[in-house]
């Protein structure tokens, strides 16, 4: 299956964001998916899932049936608002150390069970515990205490009804978990009944992971080793270039979301800013030196200008992806990418991105 993250559209209430999927929806899947049901990956905050009565989520539900769409993941890692203002580290909270936030998931798991159909595993991407600034390891008891909450609540709606959902912690530069070598020393080390461990998968970021330095196969096999599921593979691409002058990369050092940046120098030696503004004040830049940023940039770019993207890790990791995990295009970042890069529309945009994906896929000799 492939869909894309409705992220991508600003709206905070449960109307503005249906009234966003109504704008948006029709005219991608015409599109992309004109002779077969579009999975949607719904973002879908707080405040919108409380507002989504009973009557509500019928009348959404006649329309996913009159469209021919269907949900099978939701993004839960944004809590609250997560457009036209500042995030940056805010977008974490509350993290996993808080019961709104394990209150927050059940409230998805309750909703997407309601619109899973029948045979497909559901999934809630994530906060991947928490943001390392403010989580600790010293807050890992009281993390796993709201985790078991939610995977026990996944277990019961199971059990009950059938409808088998993953929580999908979603790994991130700057987090608790953020390499694939420390996601699997957390599952490993996470010590649950099977009855909860089956509940408990990754969402896989490409943009992250390469922002990681990660070599994707590599990555994929470590995490297959280690027997962790993945519930869905969101399709990112990051910024990346070469001895980079700070005027190519100060047009993405804007104010809103977070843009952490990892920079290898020849010697192999890896360094890690929270923010790209820190990195672009506070690096010695040395020739040969590798730099990769946390701005999600379209997967269908290659490079704009001098500088390059992390497109090649996704085109090295489809081949390997298991087969019939949902790909998710993930490209949040449309209302901030500098102007030249948006010489077209949104919904434009969301369907060359999807487009791409299926090209890449027949490529790979993997069903689209």
């Amino acid at each position: 299956m492939i869909t894309y993250c409705t992220n991508i559209h600003p709206g905070e209430t449960w109307d503005a964001v249906f009234g966003a999927l109504q704008q948006h929806i029709p005219a991608v899947k015409s599109a992309v998916s004109p002779n077969a049901p579009f999975p949607i990956g719904l973002r879908l905050p707080n405040l919108a899932a409380v507002q989504l009565t009973a009557a509500e989520n019928n009348r959404f539900q006649r329309w996913l049936e009159e469209q021919d769409c269907f949900v099978p993941t939701l993004n839960g890692f944004p809590y609250g608002s997560f457009h036209n203002y500042r995030i940056k580290e805010n977008v974490y909270l509350p993290d996993w150390r808080s019961p709104e936030r394990s209150a927050y998931t059940i409230r998805l798991a309750d909703l997407l069970s309601t619109w899973l159909p029948k045979a497909i595993t559901g999934s809630i991407s994530t906060v991947p515990l928490g943001f390392k600034g403010a989580a600790r390891k010293d807050d890992l008891p009281t993390i796993l205490k709201q985790l078991e909450a939610v995977l026990s609540h996944l277990a019961r709606i199971y059990e009950q009804s059938g409808e088998k959902i993953l929580l999908a912690l979603e790994p991130e530069p700057g987090c608790l978990l953020e390499t694939t070598a420390e996601v699997c020393r957390f599952f490993n080390d996470f010590e649950l009944p099977e009855r909860l461990r089956r509940h408990l998968g990754l969402c896989y970021d490409c943009c992250h992971q390469a922002v990681e330095m990660e070599d994707p196969v590599a990555s994929l096999a470590e995490l297959r080793g280690a027997g962790i599921e993945i519930a869905k593979v969101q399709i990112s691409s990051a910024i990346r270039i070469k001895d980079p002058a700070a005027t190519l990369l100060q047009p993405f050092a804007e104010p809103c979301y977070l843009h952490q940046v990892v920079i290898r120098r020849q010697d192999g030696s890896i360094t890690r800013y929270a923010d790209l503004p820190s990195a672009l004040t506070g690096h010695d830049r040395q020739s040969g030196d590798e730099w990769r940023c946390h701005f999600h940039v379209p997967i269908f770019q290659e490079r704009f200008g001098d500088l390059g993207t992390t497109r090649s890790f996704i085109q090295l990791l489809l081949p390997v992806v298991p087969t019939g995990v949902l790909l998710e295009v993930e490209t949040y970042t449309w209302d901030v990418l500098p102007k030249a890069l948006r010489c077209e529309s949104v919904t434009d945009s969301i369907i060359r991105e999807i487009s791409w994906l299926k090209e890449q896929l027949n490529a790979a000799h993997c069903d689209p």
